[in-house]
């Protein structure tokens, strides 16, 4: 029970979980002291019908809105200031973010200046917000990020070509309402990516030396719903059921690294992403199996557990043996739902990797990885996945 060290575990995000749960938005809208929504979304989920099927809930129960959608993948942060005051404009007191994760970031983001002075940049860092801003409602139409609860919104300064995150309990939404009926028009590529980061979080919060026994408890949940569903929401994206275990995974991962952050995947990732422009799921899904060949001989229990999860035969091997069934596994699964891009796939290249392993050395999932790493074991985790 790790009593040689304290640890703390704190959510203060509330969740509404459940098919038609969305249902209920405008009654949340009010509890909150909603008098006008801001809702933040993007084009593509108002082509999937998705926004209209809120909007008709929010005119139901006549809550006035004004609609922002100009969403870029991981929201600008000068995007975000001229959606503050976008909302002030619109006398805005409360944001309702419909979306992926980019959408769910930036309207936190948005929460969050509509509360505090100054340009969101001011906030970069891990505990940097002052007080808390207006409050949020956190509606996923992904099943990958865990934004709707996390403490994190990824942003990214196009004009630096750089990533860049907030990091605040005051950034948690009050609440997240998850509804696996909104994921079901999400195609295959964006599920599978969206889920191999929900297994990410998961894994790497297990493995890693920040681990405690309520996070892991989350991680061994998710990733056991992972193994049981990804592989049917990407063949069968109608399955809700399956499209529902997906949802919990992402949503109880994120409430595993929110206490422990992550570790060199999503180290790497952030650089990779801001750079290149890899998709922060896929990008994970590249390197999660390099990453984790690394760190393996610094946890083998954990690393054998994990194969088991994944329901691999390791009886009658030493433990490394078993414990390689682990990765063996993860890369099953990652060409199983369609991911087989490589880091040079999206023009990665030995001369690149001083530049990105210089910005991922300094992420705060490098302390917490369970193996110390240098700059040059990063390249070579680089070099394998391309």
């Amino acid at each position: 029970m790790l009593l040689n060290r304290l640890y703390r575990y704190e959510m203060p995000t509330a969740i509404e979980f459940g098919v038609g749960s969305i249902k209920e938005l405008h009654h949340h809208v009010k509890g909150l002291n909603g008098t006008k929504v801001l809702l933040v979304t993007d084009p593509g989920v108002e082509k999937a019908g998705v926004t209209q099927r809120l909007i008709d809930v929010l005119k139901g129960g006549e809550i006035p809105y004004a609609i922002y959608n100009d969403i870029e993948p991981d929201g600008d942060i000068d995007g975000i200031m001229v959606a503050t005051e976008y909302a002030k404009s619109e006398n805005c007191d409360i944001v309702v973010g419909l979306g992926g994760g980019s959408s769910l970031d930036t309207a936190k983001a948005i929460g969050l200046m509509l509360g505090n002075s100054g340009h969101i940049r001011d906030y970069v860092g891990i505990n940097e917000v002052p007080k808390k801003g207006a409050p949020v409602i956190a509606v996923p139409t992904t099943a990958g990020t865990g934004s709707e609860i996390t403490i994190f919104s990824v942003l990214s300064d196009k004009k630096a070509n750089i990533k860049l995150s907030v990091g605040s309990v005051y950034n948690c939404p009050d609440l997240a309402i998850c509804d696996p009926e909104l994921t079901l028009t999400l195609p295959p590529h964006i599920t599978a990516a969206t889920g191999m980061d929900a297994l990410t979080h998961a894994l790497e919060s297990y493995v890693n030396k920040a681990t405690q026994p309520i996070s892991e408890a989350l991680s061994i949940q998710s990733m056991k719903l992972v193994a049981r569903s990804l592989r049917t929401a990407v063949g069968q994206g109608n399955h809700l059921e399956a499209r529902a275990d997906m949802q919990m995974a992402s949503s109880i991962a994120a409430m595993a690294f929110n206490a422990t952050r992550l570790g060199l995947s999503h180290a790497l990732a952030m650089p990779l992403g801001g750079k290149f422009h890899i998709p922060h799921g896929v990008v994970n899904a590249i390197l999660l199996p390099e990453v984790m060949a690394f760190n393996l001989m610094a946890n083998i229990p954990k690393f054998i557990e994990i194969a088991k999860i994944f329901d691999m035969p390791i009886e009658g091997l030493s433990p490394r043996e078993a414990a390689e069934q682990s990765v063996k596994a993860i890369r099953q699964l990652k060409e199983d739902v369609g991911i087989h891009a490589t880091l040079s796939d999206y023009g990665v290249t030995e001369e690149a990797l001083d530049s990105v392993v210089e910005e991922a050395i300094e992420s705060g999932n490098v302390p917490v990885n369970p193996r110390i790493t240098t700059t040059e074991d990063l390249k070579q985790i680089c070099r394998n996945a391309m």
